[in-house]
């Protein structure tokens, strides 16, 4: 399930925003893959803000791959987390595979014990999977579709394996998740055809976050740079309210807000 992005937007809420209180059902280990979908820059803020949050907050191991370097933080995310400690950022492994061959090789090689020692990763991130996955097919002579199913079925299987080890260390269930950003092909006309790398993403990662920017004068009025609305979808995902008075009823779609300001603070509602 989407615990780890719901947990990053909850401790990032809005102060004027809903204050609904609600508990995310912990998510089994195979049920730990989503999959964020929108503008790619916006979407490797929130990848950013997720791994900060689950090594800040979560204390876990994160494992982040991207094929652009990252030089520094986002001004958004050092707005947001005006306190993160040198400590926290350790426990964050930052890997920058130049082709889907070294992506595929990278994953595969936190199998090994280097990487599981003394604790394994506890979430595997990807920042744009366009970037491996487009114009990269001669790497494994294959189409773009068969490099999506062999890199999403590769991140499956190193989440379950990792999920072993952790539960074998906590004694408890501790699941690995998988977080990846995508950003869509553009479609030319209503007549394209439908983007077949995000089809067969969608058959390995059970929940999608969307994101969506609201072009309406609410941004303007608000005195907003700019603001996204965030849809959860997906058979993985179960809320379960707290309390018959919040309101949250269990739902296979749920919808945020995320507020942009002048100063690239971020913010998030429940709506």
């Amino acid at each position: 399930m989407a615990d780890v992005l719901t947990y990053t937007f909850t401790k990032f809420m809005s102060q004027s925003g809903s204050k609904k209180d609600f508990r995310v059902t912990p998510p089994a280990p195979t049920q730990c893959k989503v999959l964020i979908v929108g503008e790619q820059d916006l979407g490797r803020s929130v990848l950013l803000l997720s791994a900060v949050t689950a090594a800040s907050q979560m204390g876990v191991r994160v494992v982040f791959f991207a094929r652009k370097q990252i030089q520094s933080l986002p001004v958004s995310l050092q707005n947001c987390v005006p306190c993160l400690t040198p400590e926290s950022l350790k426990k964050i492994k930052f890997c920058y595979p130049r082709t889907l061959e070294e992506l595929l090789q990278q994953v595969a090689g936190l199998h090994e014990s280097t990487n599981t020692f003394p604790t394994p990763p506890s979430l595997i991130i990807v920042d744009g999977l366009e970037d491996f996955v487009w114009g990269h097919a001669v790497d494994i002579h294959s189409g773009e579709q068969s490099c999506t199913a062999h890199l999403s079925s590769l991140l499956c299987d190193t989440a379950t394996f990792l999920t072993g080890i952790l539960e074998q260390q906590t004694a408890s269930s501790a699941p690995c998740r998988v977080i990846a950003s995508y950003k869509p092909k553009e479609q030319i006309d209503e007549s394209s055809v439908s983007d077949q790398v995000l089809d067969t993403l969608d058959r390995y990662f059970e929940v999608r976050c969307t994101l969506d920017q609201d072009r309406s004068y609410k941004a303007e009025a608000a005195g907003l740079k700019e603001v996204w609305n965030i849809y959860f979808s997906g058979t993985a995902i179960t809320l379960e309210p707290c309390t018959e008075e919040t309101g949250v009823r269990p739902s296979l779609v749920q919808e945020w807000q995320l507020l942009i300001f002048p100063d690239g603070l971020m913010e998030f509602q429940l709506v």
